[in-house]
């Protein structure tokens, strides 16, 4: 992982919510295996809104790191809760931010990580900066990056008003998946790939990304946000741009950042038009969920990339709770070749296709056609990552540990976030009527046919 300069590195940590529900999923496990692998050398606050004691705060982070399914290492836990201290107050009110002076004021470089609902990242942000605390901070924010282009805009000029742009990290965890990070390197490292990736021999791209199981107890958050915003406009946006971006010129962040921006300004607005909302029956009894909510847990969508290696080829997304398997996909399905005229029976074959699996146990397929007896088959060419490359990292270690030492790469930019919101807008403000879909199903019955001659095509499961 690359740091932004030599000496870039955080020497003090601060976690808004750290008793939240992010925090307890996510971040304390997170900073547990980077404690694994000798990684953290920064002290750690923890910032909430009640009173703790540190017994309580060493159970919760006991319980965090143990209940996300990860075996506790004594030796590594003790290591990791030396570095754990806790203040607590309203976020909103000039006391805290006293109490916090006096504990950042002797280290040099902080990392202010926000796990707390959007609203308040404007009033934290606003309060460190009249603390004097953000002269050399780094703040990273969790999505949503707002509510929709107008809000993403009124958020950032909030931002602004404190903090420079290199200050900013926008966290969208999607960005730290292994196989996610891996795709600049299999397309460009790759002339096999390289040289087949464009309009010339792909016909159709596909992203899915499918989840088993519904909403649970997170109604009262989802319902506001929905499946667009909630996964869209963010994680599969940003996977599409590293599918389709030119090749970076040098290993910069901001060079990354340049090529995925150039993407999303190649991409025509949304057509509602090539839009299906769906919700899974059952979603109104959740509670939190608005009575007679019209909130979507299924999209799909079309999309454009409207410069030269794109022009032409549609782009199908589709997300969704509740629907037959948990994957996340990237598809490109390859333009036929000719019929086989030399067979005893002539006949056209199926498309060859490149699959790159995201979730769960990621992976690379190569569908390939082969001859059997006088006909011919698919055959698949497997490749899973943890086998040939060992246990990956978590998303929310990389993201942390990029966080910690400066490094913007896996961060999202100002720019490319107002692109996709732009880009989805239509959808927000012409909304098609939501339809009900079984649990279990891959959505409404319209959405089977959504993608017309390329037909939704089935993932590639996890064994």
């Amino acid at each position: 992982m690359v740091s932004d300069g030599s000496n870039n590195a955080a020497d003090l940590m601060v976690i808004f919510g750290i008793t939240g529900d992010l925090a307890r999923k996510m971040t304390l496990r997170a900073l547990y295996r980077l404690e694994c692998r000798k990684l953290l050398d920064c002290p750690i606050l923890g910032v909430a809104s009640r009173q703790r004691s540190d017994d309580e705060l060493l159970q919760f982070a006991r319980q965090s790191v143990s209940g996300s399914g990860e075996k506790i290492d004594e030796d590594v836990f003790n290591r990791l809760t030396s570095r754990l201290s806790y203040i607590f107050g309203d976020v909103t009110g000039d006391f805290l931010y006293t109490q916090l002076a006096e504990r950042v004021r002797a280290h040099h470089r902080p990392l202010y990580y926000l796990e707390t609902p959007p609203s308040l990242f404007g009033p934290i942000v606003q309060h460190l900066g009249k603390a004097q605390l953000v002269t050399n901070a780094r703040v990273a924010v969790e999505k949503p990056f707002g509510y929709d282009l107008h809000s993403a805009r009124e958020l950032d000029a909030q931002l602004h008003q404190v903090l420079r742009e290199d200050q900013i990290l926008r966290v969208d965890h999607f960005l730290g998946k292994e196989p996610v990070m891996e795709l600049e390197y299999l397309r460009f490292a790759n002339l096999a790939l390289a040289e087949i990736w464009d309009r010339k021999s792909i016909s159709a791209v596909q992203i899915t990304m499918a989840e088993d199981f519904g909403v649970e107890d997170r109604g009262r958050f989802y319902d506001p946000v929905g499946a667009l915003r909630d996964v869209v406009q963010n994680h599969l946006l940003q996977v599409l741009a590293l599918v389709a971006m030119e090749p970076p010129a040098s290993a910069s962040a901001e060079e990354l950042q340049d090529k995925k921006a150039e993407v999303f300004r190649a991409m025509p607005t949304a057509d509602p038009r090539r839009y299906v909302r769906g919700q899974y029956e059952g979603y109104l009894d959740v509670p939190g969920v608005a009575p007679g909510s019209t909130t979507e847990t299924f999209v799909a969508l079309q999309l454009e990339i409207d410069n030269w290696r794109w022009a032409g080829v549609p782009i199908f997304l589709r997300a969704g709770k509740e629907l037959p398997h948990h994957v996340t996909e990237v598809r490109l399905l390859l333009r036929p070749t000719p019929r086989l005229a030399f067979l005893p029976h002539p006949t056209e074959v199926d498309p060859n296709q490149i699959v790159l699996r995201i979730d769960p146990d990621s992976g690379l397929r190569l569908q390939i056609i082969t001859r059997s007896n006088d006909s011919w088959r698919s055959v698949h060419l497997d490749t899973l990552f943890r086998q040939e490359l060992g246990e990956p990292w978590e998303p929310y270690e990389r993201v942390l540990h990029a966080a910690l030492v400066g490094d913007h790469q896996l961060f999202a930019r100002q720019d490319s976030i107002e692109e996709t919101w732009r880009i989805v807008q239509p959808l927000l403000d012409n909304p098609p009527a939501v339809q009900s879909y079984q649990r279990g199903s891959w959505g409404p019955p319209v959405a089977e046919s959504f993608c017309g001659q390329y037909h939704w095509q089935q993932p590639w499961l996890a064994k």
